[in-house]
């Protein structure tokens, strides 16, 4: 569900935000995105092949990247999809004994996997000096198992999003708010006006645990962040009853909740986004840069009739979760690692950020790269969050925990929106789900 959405999270932002007028209609290399100059040519004769997920635009505009690798190094670079599926696709490739040279895998927890199978190859020093000098060292780990690093977070996708209907607000006289206090207020004010300032995807449980995840990370901060997601504290944790007690402050009120909770429990992704676009029965829905696709099918305006504020800070963490995609080596050869090197770097960065529908982790890739000021100001929400930015939680956890639909977390959370009250009864069905996960 959620994975197949990310697999067109960026690019349909860029469909989103080009319809607008803010983006160019071609995936053709400008001049600035061009390749870069100063290529020495040493990898001429070599040929690489590249395996992803991505499709459509995405794929047009990472093969520009491919090709500005080319160009600099002479070496020749192959793409083959994986299709959302990348596990189906690269594991019969594993056992035969004929991977791809470079992978791109949509959640860190298969880097932990293929490494088990040996089916990794450990990067080495010249791309790990690149991984130092361009990113935090939170997401060197990400790209790490059992002390080895094995991969580089190259694409990311903005989970800390709120987005409004700005006549919605408008119509209310409220300004967009900047912490939880105020979001709590404005959602009074909306619900006053007339207008429920909700939309809640409560068929889709990943959504809830997007919410979660931001709010947790604001009040509970970085470091219990990195430990409940490894289940090292636990659910029954004073920390997680503070931020499913904040969340209630928003589910908690029927008139806050479009439809009401009966309605909000039957609304899937992308269906809460209508709501607020489309019918235009609410103000709000909490999601990532990808609304934007929906809210443009919906024949919303984004940047006018579709605004976003960033996530409000709930506590001491102003929070910013990113999903990504990280490159790994599958054969051992100067090819592999001089691609992995040059999409760590700075250039290869700039280059992919000249073109729409992408975000870069890469601390020194200026937000001045990106092609429109809607990807501008979320990349430098990125740059700005610096050591605080943290990986989706769920996406991190065992899939039976994180990612199932109808079990685990994702349960959990709709069965708490559906009884707010019940923090406790929450944190102990979360404890009880994670320690079968975990086993």
């Amino acid at each position: 569900m959620r994975r197949s959405r990310a697999a067109a999270i960026l690019a349909g932002l860029a469909v989103a935000v080009a319809a607008c007028g803010n983006a160019p209609t071609t995936t053709e290399p400008t001049a600035s995105g061009s390749a870069p100059a100063g290529g020495d040519k040493t990898l001429e004769g070599v040929t690489l092949e590249v395996a992803a997920k991505w499709t459509g635009a995405e794929q047009k505009n990472f093969e520009q990247v491919l090709k500005a690798f080319t160009d600099k190094t002479g070496a020749k670079v192959t793409y083959a999809s994986t299709g959302e599926d990348t596990g189906a696709y690269l594991g019969p490739r594993i056992q035969g004994g004929n991977p791809p040279d470079v992978a791109i895998l949509p959640q860190p927890g298969l880097v932990q996997q293929y490494a088990d199978q040996d089916a990794l190859k450990p990067l080495n020093d010249a791309v790990i000096k690149e991984i130092d000098t361009n990113y935090t060292p939170y997401w060197k780990e990400l790209g790490s198992a059992d002390d080895q690093v094995y991969g580089v977070l190259i694409k990311a996708a903005h989970k800390s999003l709120v987005w409004y209907r700005s006549q919605a607000f408008e119509d209310a006289g409220v300004q967009a708010p900047t912490n939880w206090d105020e979001l709590v207020k404005a959602s009074q004010t909306v619900a006053d006006s007339g207008t429920p300032p909700f939309s809640f995807c409560g068929a889709s449980g990943w959504t809830l645990t997007d919410l979660f995840e931001n709010v947790y990370l604001s009040t509970a901060g970085p470091e219990n962040y990195d430990k409940l997601s490894k289940h090292e504290i636990p659910w029954t944790d004073p920390t997680v009853a503070t931020a499913l007690e904040k969340i209630q402050q928003i589910v908690s009120k029927e008139e806050f909740l479009v439809d009401g909770v009966s309605g909000t429990m039957q609304t899937d992704f992308p269906s809460c986004v209508s709501k607020v676009y489309g019918t235009k029965k609410a103000a709000m829905v909490i999601e990532a840069d990808f609304v934007a696709v929906e809210a443009d099918q919906a024949g919303a305006k984004v940047g006018e009739d579709a605004k976003y504020f960033p996530f409000p800070k709930v506590g001491d963490t102003a929070p910013v979760v990113l999903g990504g995609d990280i490159a790994v080596a599958m054969k051992d050869s100067p090819g592999a690692m001089a691609l992995l090197q040059f999409l760590a770097s700075k250039e290869g960065g700039e280059v992919w950020a000249k073109l729409p529908g992408y975000l870069s982790p890469n601390k020194n890739v200026s937000p001045d790269n990106y092609p429109d000021e809607l990807t501008k100001q979320l990349g430098q929400t990125i740059v700005s969050a610096g050591d605080a930015v943290r990986y989706d939680m769920s996406d991190l956890a065992p899939s039976a925990f994180g990612g199932t639909d109808g079990k685990g977390e994702w349960k959990v959370l709709q069965d708490f929106l559906r009884k707010p009250s019940d923090v406790k009864g929450a944190q102990e069905a979360l404890e009880a789900e994670a320690e079968k996960a975990w086993k």
